[in-house]
């Protein structure tokens, strides 16, 4: 049983004639939904579940209406030996790794807040919808630590690295509408329609062939 992590499909009632769906991996522990070493693991666990479902074509990544995710959960970082701590950071780079590896179309649904580790889970989804009221950052620098789980390089692939190595180097935050400028997000949107236009984007794909999809995401490596 998850705590931290659901993964939720539509009622079959409510499915297209070809049953195929679009499921939500959401992320739940209020109030800022920061990754704990269990709650990475819920995610690896809903990652691999929702990539063997043959009934789901696309899948949201979402923290429901406040905030996406705050990044790790600093409390627990500093209660835990050097061991433990490399423990951890190979756990939240499994979690994004996961995600990123998922064999579906990817949208992350970011409200409120994608910091540190949480803003490189996002970057870990195909494409990003945000509120315009939304806040980024490459945080971990604040902290005394470098990105979690590979996030100056999947920063620097979304931005290009001289505006990674700013935001990394400086952990300064970004709103939504600089986002959307360098090509962080793709979509920016009013704050309760989020969810909704990360719907609409990802129910794009449902009329296409999931083999199709999976080996067009696989080209690129």
């Amino acid at each position: 049983m998850r705590e931290f992590v659901a993964v939720l499909t539509p009622d079959a009632a409510v499915l297209p004639e070809n049953g195929r769906s679009v499921a939500t991996l959401l992320l739940s522990r209020p109030p800022t939904n920061t990754l704990t070493r269990q709650a990475c693991r819920e995610i690896t666990e809903a990652a691999a579940e929702l990539g063997t479902r043959d009934d789901v074509v696309a899948v949201i990544v979402y923290g429901g209406h406040e905030i996406f995710s705050a990044g790790e959960d600093m409390p627990e970082l500093q209660t835990l030996s050097a061991d433990e701590a490399a423990t951890a950071a190979r756990v939240c780079a499994d979690a994004v790794a996961a995600l990123a590896a998922l064999p579906k179309p990817t949208v992350a649904a970011i409200t409120g807040y994608a910091l540190g580790a949480g803003l490189t889970l996002a970057l870990a989804a195909d494409w990003r919808v945000s509120g315009d009221n939304a806040k980024f950052g490459a945080t971990e620098i604040l902290a005394g630590l470098p990105p979690a789980g590979g996030g100056a390089t999947r920063l620097a692939a979304a931005v290009g690295e001289s505006k990674a190595r700013d935001m990394v180097f400086s952990g300064r935050f970004v709103d939504a509408r600089e986002a959307l400028e360098l090509g962080l997000i793709d979509q920016m949107v009013a704050p309760d329609g989020v969810y909704d236009a990360a719907l609409t984007w990802a129910s794009r794909f449902l009329e296409y062939p999931p083999e199709a999809l999976s080996a067009a995401k696989a080209s690129f490596g």
